[in-house]
């Protein structure tokens, strides 16, 4: 008997160790205002320059607020559905301003959805370093040896995205069988 209750308090406390993942999540709500910051200022800096940039350049600013924006996308998907897969549900029944995905998006979703996310980052990383060929600032910053690393790089998480859907893939047919 006293083992059962041992092992029930240890198990109960077990559980509620969970909660000691609510202040990262509380964290990434302070980087998501962080990269908030970041984003406006790179606004108010590229807003003024509208009417005199080149259509290169304002590419290059556009894509520069894109990858701000899926970074800041991917925070909010870490946010609710870590918090929702680890630590608690929320608790906002049905508020009509409830993303669709918020809790349905199990660990392999945040997963998919995290790999993702990091190539389409990667992959806006690199088109920016392309497009800046040419220029001497970049050239300077970024040569053929950086070049050929970013796209290894990028290669490298387009492979790991695709490795893992296939993982994925080949779990859910094993577990219909």
């Amino acid at each position: 008997m006293a083992r059962k209750a041992v092992e029930g308090s240890l198990e109960r406390g077990l559980f509620a160790s969970r909660w000691l993942m609510a202040p990262m999540y509380i964290g990434l709500v302070v980087a998501l205002g962080m990269l908030m910051v970041v984003f406006l200022r790179e606004l108010a800096y590229y807003a003024p320059q509208v009417l005199v940039m080149s259509a290169d350049k304002a590419i290059l600013a556009i894509l520069t607020l894109i990858d701000l924006t899926l970074a800041a996308n991917l925070l909010v998907i870490v946010i609710f559905s870590g918090y929702e897969n680890f630590v608690s549900k929320f608790d906002i029944g049905a508020h009509p301003d409830r993303p669709s995905w918020m809790g349905q998006v199990d660990f392999g979703g945040l997963k998919m959805k995290l790999i993702a996310s990091i190539v389409a980052i990667s992959g806006i990383h690199l088109l920016k370093r392309f497009m800046e060929i040419g220029q001497k600032s970049a050239d300077a910053a970024f040569g053929d040896r950086e070049l050929f690393w970013l796209l290894v790089i990028h290669m490298a998480f387009v492979l790991s995205g695709l490795m893992m859907a296939a993982m994925d893939w080949l779990v859910a047919r094993t577990s219909k069988k």
